[in-house]
């Protein structure tokens, strides 16, 4: 299907308590997953390099951090497949139940690790394998929670209601950085040597709350009549890669650049914004904490706009901005101007980080047939996060070393991999509307 669907599309009915439900499950999820990377991403801009690869060089350190942090992305393609395995044939539940516990017990082990003056190398050691664990874990949170949001709502709402997801992300991001702007008001010796440990520890009570709220959530009513015709797919990855392929690459493309320049406002520009600009890193949270707020606004509002006017010319509308906007984003950090620095990342968070992505929360499961859609939203975002946010706060810290402190091959490097995404996007389908109980891909 290539045009919009009308409102006379058939699809299960709406249970208002059902849609509550689910809006509170994806938020809260989502909320934890971007809360536990947010504090990781900016224990790694800085802090990490000193607690866990303290024998290198400042800039070979800062590498090192975010490698580590890369590695949580590489996980999540293979967190993907496990659990879309599940998520198509028992039901979007039992997934957003099992990743919620698997990323916030990594998170809170983060915090009762040893350091590298403790143990020597064992430390980094085991902070790799808990960054893996944590993104084994969120390889299928937005997605279950785009998908299960998209196929309760109604016609003409899906939009404002998944987009709630990122809105989910904004909230942990304004909360980690809440929680690094409390622990910075320690003196500096307690927050290197146990405050630091707060901040992961706390993620226990978003835990906890999300636990309680995923526990009553219901199915989608999509995935309770698939099953009750017997259709769930006894291998939806398989099935994806033989019947969805070109959604799935699709999805893929279109999620690389924003997923790059995402990750480069949340947490490269942290560290440049310390180690190139000279800013006080106290100031980095309370950046990211208006830049969040703003963003998570911006989610909601983009949605509700492609609900109005279609997902594809409002995707492609944000992703024509965020091709014209590293060069100018750059110009004013290095001003050193606080006020420019504020707009710079608000625009970013506004734009990247939840607008775009709050459009795809729609937009991509409906890309998707009945059989296989978490298994192919999934897959296809899971890929771009290795190939665009997992490596793009290395890539940064790497071309800004290499080419003497000059942020010009950043500039050009988030431009040019988010005309791969705009160029993606203009040959995607409008899905708005579209009939989510057919088995069909949008064509």
């Amino acid at each position: 299907m290539t045009e919009t669907q009308s409102s006379t599309v058939q699809q299960p009915s709406v249970d208002p308590k059902a849609l509550r439900r689910a809006a509170w499950a994806g938020l809260v999820g989502t909320t934890l997953e971007q809360y536990d990377f947010v504090i990781y991403g900016t224990a790694s801009a800085l802090i990490f390099s000193n607690l866990f690869f303290p024998n290198i060089s400042p800039a070979a350190g800062i590498l090192a951090s975010f490698s580590a942090y890369a590695v949580g992305f590489a996980a999540r393609p293979l967190g993907g497949l496990f659990f879309s395995r599940f998520g198509d044939r028992l039901g979007r539940k039992w997934v957003l139940v099992a990743t919620l516990l698997l990323m916030g017990g990594s998170t809170l082990a983060i915090g009762l690790l040893p350091t590298y003056a403790q143990v020597g190398i064992l430390a980094p050691v085991l902070l790799v394998a808990c960054r893996f664990l944590q993104g084994f874990g969120a390889g299928a949170e937005q997605s279950g929670g785009a998908t299960l949001l998209t196929e309760t709502a109604g016609i003409g709402r899906r939009g404002r209601f998944a987009s709630l997801v990122m809105t989910g992300a904004a909230l942990g991001t304004a909360l980690g950085a809440v929680a690094w702007i409390l622990a910075q008001l320690l003196p500096d010796d307690d927050l290197m040597s146990w405050g630091w440990r707060l901040v992961f520890l706390s993620s226990l009570l978003v835990t906890v709350a999300a636990l309680i709220i995923r526990r009553r959530l219901n199915e989608s009513p999509v995935f309770q009549e698939l099953k009750e015709q017997h259709a769930e797919p006894r291998k939806p990855v398989a099935e994806t890669f033989r019947h969805g392929r070109r959604p799935l690459v699709l999805v893929t493309l279109m999620t690389i650049g924003v997923s790059s320049q995402s990750y480069t406002y949340q947490v490269f520009m942290a560290s440049y914004l310390v180690s190139s600009v000279g800013v006080d890193k106290a100031f980095v949270p309370k950046v990211l904490l208006v830049g969040a707020i703003c963003g998570g606004i911006a989610a909601v509002g983009f949605g509700a706009l492609s609900d109005r006017f279609g997902r594809k010319p409002v995707y492609t509308a944000i992703l024509s901005a965020l091709v014209l906007l590293p060069g100018p984003s750059f110009i004013a950090l290095n001003t050193g101007s606080h006020v420019a620095i504020v707009v710079t990342i608000i625009v970013g968070f506004i734009l990247a980080c939840q607008g775009a992505t709050g459009v795809t929360m729609s937009y991509f499961p409906e890309l998707f047939g009945n059989r296989y859609r978490y298994a192919g939203v999934t897959l296809g975002r899971e890929f771009a996060s290795v190939l665009g946010g997992g490596v793009a706060p290395l890539i940064c810290a790497a071309l800004v070393s290499a080419f003497s402190g000059s942020w010009v091959p950043v500039a050009a490097y988030m431009m040019l991999i988010m005309i791969l995404s705009l160029i993606a996007a203009r040959f995607a389908p409008e899905t708005r509307d579209r009939d989510l109980t057919v088995a069909e891909d949008a064509r």
